[in-house]
């Protein structure tokens, strides 16, 4: 399965890398193929290494002006004209998406791929990781946006609520028929 992460590029600290390169880890040994923004700098870099050194495939998708950023090799690479783009791309190679801890370009490819799947646009299954309780909040936002009537579908239609690696690789692999 091609699984896109969105998340940050930012160096962070084991509370949030240390769960990442368990997700990775269970990726690449998985035989997924990791569908990213193509940064080799931060938690972007820390989780294609962990795939690669785990035997994963890797799917860089980077932009223009990240150029510099992008990691040297890759099983394939694209260079996107723009963030817009970028997302565009990074969806059409996945099957699945993941969103891990990020900041506001994590939170916009987030809110895009749920906006897609409200109009019938994609299928495709969105996890949310919440490492560490990073979403909580976010989390609750959407519960209200659900029980006050602002989502036309049910939040649980639209996203799934991972509280680790694990859970969030099985409910993919389980909604793909892996076994």
């Amino acid at each position: 399965m091609n699984i896109c992460v969105f998340l940050s590029a930012a160096d962070l600290d084991d509370r949030y890398t240390g769960p990442a390169r368990e997700f990775a880890e269970l990726l690449g040994k998985g035989g997924h193929t990791l569908v990213w923004g193509g940064s080799d700098v931060g938690l972007m870099k820390v989780v294609a290494d962990g795939v690669h050194e785990a035997g994963g495939r890797l799917i860089g998708v980077s932009v223009e002006f990240l150029q510099d950023k992008a990691r040297p090799v890759a099983d394939e690479m694209l260079v996107a004209r723009d963030l817009a783009e970028r997302k565009a791309l990074l969806l059409a190679k996945s099957d699945a998406v993941v969103i891990m801890v990020g900041g506001t370009g994590t939170l916009d490819e987030a809110t895009e791929i749920l906006e897609l799947k409200k109009h019938g646009h994609t299928a495709k299954p969105v996890v949310l990781l919440n490492t560490a309780g990073f979403y909580d909040g976010l989390k609750q936002q959407f519960q209200r946006m659900d029980d006050e009537g602002f989502l036309p579908v049910p939040l649980t239609d639209l996203v799934f609520f991972a509280e680790d690696a694990v859970g969030a690789l099985a409910h993919l692999e389980e909604g793909a028929g892996v076994q």
